[in-house]
């Protein structure tokens, strides 16, 4: 009782410490599972116990016998199907040919090369080195974000990490799971006609019991059969019971069956999949926790001597500094990244979550069938997982400074509201080369933003999962165009440190453009104007304008103009090369240069 719940505590304590210091949880997780396993047993404890025994002489433990197979193998069963929610096709066509080559040229030369190596430095047999290549292919968004969180970035390079990192998943998951299969069937691998069977069978169930489930479970949550209260459970009881059904007709192929469920169900057009989402991903992290520490802490110190030598070194040196590189460069051959951005993106590809617990689950499985060299899986992946994490989570953002991708000035703006107001200045700012994005909770704001081609997100403020997207990262200005003066006081104050780099904005409120003296320092555009003018000011004259200012005087004119007149607003100051400037409601302190011009929502102003 003591160690499960010392496991979850454990746990949770690592995704706190991983928040706190902005790395990937995987990092600490893995050294806790270590040091309460392998390392208490030889460094720490009297008798030479681990501190924490998931498997005991085989039969005693956390997990015996059989039983910690079972865990993992229901752990990842969900841990893979919330990475196939996450796997939106029409997202597949937006991201570009780079995403493309990246999850596929990128992934042969991963599979074949990482083989390739593992097969002449470590003497492992052909089926063994493409299993551990097959592992190895995926990055992980887990892994990844936490990463690029707190480095900004130009947007097509971290869209490119983020985007690769959400494809390979399942695909990695793929490969693997059918490498396990050729090597598991007919005694080690052989290609014979039964293997080639269990093979084909694997393929059939998988994608079969996968496709048909997730549409049966569409249909029923669409229908609203099962009250809403038991929505989430019943797609956790889903999932496990495709995963141990398909694995009942054909052996291993539970694993395909749950990564093709999730696809089909996260391109489905079901309201319900952001809140199923949600759940899944809190049940993840909850998974995530205890898994890594149980396969840690199951490393026996053995295992980890077996690596210890001057050929993991060459290895990890090999798949990090020529596969990944070499599969980067052929993947981005042509297209518009420029050198250092292409060397950027080939440095930062931390192994994950998907790897490491896949790895220990079939590396158990293999290394108890007897299969020669199955004992190196495990120990050589998470090898290759931790360096590869504590290597990006530590010279990512000295790196990209150092070959010259960090932003030292972040120019995007983010304004949170996406009503007609909104987005008439979004399009503006977009139509004059700065990055736009739009926030807001109303799916129908959001939908009209995008079809002026606008970036726009369904989020809500009060969620954490705003300050969670690396898309955002080049933003440094920040404007709250709502109509609730309560919310846009509140986004100024929470994100004003993380969006508000170069200037905070919001509407000034109803209250404060009736009173002469309240003038809030980062009150936006004017002084007389609130949500409710402005919005009347676009319906009827929905376009903006510009004038030429011919000095300081005319500029003083035009605003003392526009406070005697509801039908213009000032928005920007526009200089002679085309760089913005906000116009506060404070609008004293503008600078006016010479070719300047004034930015203008309203009616033309006759000069």
């Amino acid at each position: 009782m003591i160690e499960l719940a010392g496991i979850i505590i454990l746990g949770i304590l690592a995704q706190w410490v991983a928040w706190k210091l902005k790395i990937p949880a995987i990092l600490p997780l893995i050294l806790i599972g270590l040091l309460v396993g392998p390392i208490a047993a030889e460094f720490l404890s009297e008798d030479g116990t681990k501190w924490i025994e998931p498997i005991w002489n085989g039969k005693e433990g956390l997990f015996p016998g059989e039983s910690l197979f079972y865990f993992v193998s229901l752990a990842i069963s969900i841990i893979l199907f919330e990475g196939g929610l996450t796997l939106k096709l029409n997202e597949i066509k937006n991201v570009g040919p780079v995403i493309t080559k990246l999850i596929t040229v990128g992934s042969v030369v991963t599979f074949f090369g990482a083989a390739i190596a593992a097969y002449y430095i470590f003497n492992l047999s052909w089926q063994i080195s493409f299993l551990f290549s097959a592992l190895i292919i995926v990055t992980g968004p887990t892994v990844i974000t936490p990463i690029l969180r707190n480095i900004p970035l130009k947007k097509d390079v971290s869209a490119v990490l983020k985007w690769e990192g959400i494809l390979i998943d399942p695909i990695g998951a793929l490969v693997a799971v059918l490498v396990f299969e050729f090597i598991s069937v007919e005694g080690g691998g052989e290609f014979t006609k039964t293997a080639l069977i269990e093979f084909a069978k694997i393929v059939l169930f998988g994608f079969t019991f996968g496709f048909t489930f997730a549409h049966a479970l569409n249909f029923i949550i669409n229908k609203k059969w099962v009250p809403h209260y038991l929505l989430n459970v019943l797609a956790l009881a889903s999932v496990l019971g495709v995963f141990v059904l398909s694995d009942a007709f054909a052996h291993e192929s539970g694993l395909l069956a749950v990564v093709v469920m999730g696809m089909v169900l996260g391109n489905s057009n079901s309201p319900y999949l952001k809140e199923l989402l949600y759940f899944k991903e809190s049940l993840s992290v909850l998974l995530i926790s205890i898994l890594f520490i149980l396969l840690s802490a199951n490393i026996n110190f053995e295992d980890l001597l077996l690596i210890y030598n001057w050929k993991t070194a060459l290895l990890f040196a090999i798949v990090v500094f020529i596969i990944r590189p070499i599969g980067v460069f052929l993947s981005t051959h042509n297209s518009s990244l420029k050198l250092n951005e292409k060397i950027f993106i080939s440095w930062v590809g931390p192994r994950g979550i998907v790897a490491a617990g896949i790895a220990s689950l079939f590396g158990l499985k293999l290394a108890k069938n007897g299969v020669p060299g199955a004992e190196y899986i495990t120990p050589l992946v998470f090898m290759i997982v931790l360096g590869t994490v504590l290597l990006n989570a530590t010279t990512a953002r000295m790196f990209a400074k150092l070959i010259g991708v960090f932003l030292t000035k972040s120019e995007g703006i983010l304004i949170v509201g996406a009503s007609k107001i909104s987005r008439l200045i979004g399009h503006y700012l977009e139509s004059n080369g700065r990055h736009v994005v739009l926030i807001d909770s109303n799916q129908n704001n959001i939908n009209k933003a995008r079809d002026l081609g606008l970036e726009a997100i369904n989020s809500d403020v009060y969620s954490d999962k705003l300050a969670d997207n690396i898309e955002l990262n080049d933003v440094g200005y920040l404007m709250a165009l709502t109509a609730n003066s309560e919310i846009n006081n509140y986004v100024i104050d929470k994100f004003k440190n993380q969006f508000g780099e170069n200037g905070t904005f919001r509407l000034v409120s109803t209250t404060e453009m009736n009173d002469e003296q309240s003038n809030p320092k980062e009150g936006l555009f004017s002084h007389t104007n609130d949500y409710n003018s402005l919005n009347e000011v676009a319906n009827n004259y929905p376009s903006i304008n510009e004038i030429k200012l011919e000095s300081k005087e005319h500029f003083e004119r035009l605003i003392e103009r526009t406070e005697n007149d509801e039908e213009i607003v000032p928005l920007f100051i526009k200089n002679k090369t085309g760089v913005l400037e906000i116009i506060p409601s404070n609008n004293k302190n503008v600078k006016i240069v010479e070719g300047a011009s004034l930015v203008y929502l309203g009616k033309l102003i006759k000069v």
